[in-house]
């Protein structure tokens, strides 16, 4: 099942006297942020109305209610979230927190191989960190000969190991 809330970033700190803050941006970038005018603390059970705006690394974000440094300070270190119902992801997008804690999963003979623990950005294409049964990590690209399909409902992503991939084979 995936989750209605997702993790977005972290109140770092306040920017200014007037209850502007600081905020971490785990997304894709800062601007990512910028298109939702609520965010929620406390796992989706505080919204808050807000404006972003991208500031170099991180995002700069008023929200309704809060209008001082004082105010803005008490809310540093808590996590935000967004409705995943706010979000239009393209075809072929996924959330990386649904992506963690899927099985990685032969698409031939339903073999599972272990457990996608992080998704790393490398640039060309992301990879993902996946641990085995024995504990071994292992290092799948996502490339279209590797990833065949996600099936979210059963918890599985479907893959075509390459040679090599899971053992030192030439």
């Amino acid at each position: 099942m995936q989750k209605q809330y997702l993790e977005v970033g972290r109140i770092v700190g306040t920017h200014g006297i007037r209850g502007e803050m600081r905020v971490e941006c785990w997304a894709n970038s800062p601007d990512f942020l910028r298109q939702f005018k609520q965010l929620y603390l406390d796992e989706g059970k505080t919204a808050l109305e807000v404006v972003c705006r991208p500031h170099k690394n991180i995002a700069l974000m008023t929200a309704k209610g809060v209008g001082s440094i004082e105010e803005a300070d008490r809310l540093r270190g808590k996590v935000l979230y967004i409705d995943r119902r706010d979000v239009k992801l393209e075809e072929g997008e996924h959330f990386v927190q649904d992506i963690i804690g899927l099985s990685v999963t032969d698409a031939e003979n339903d073999t599972i191989y272990g457990v996608v623990k992080d998704v790393l950005k490398t640039g060309s294409n992301d990879v993902y960190e996946m641990k085995a049964p024995d504990g071994k990590l292992c290092y799948i690209p996502v490339i279209p000969d590797i990833l065949d399909r996600f099936d979210f409902d059963a918890g599985k992503v479907y893959i075509r190991p390459m040679k090599g991939l899971f053992d030192d084979e030439d």
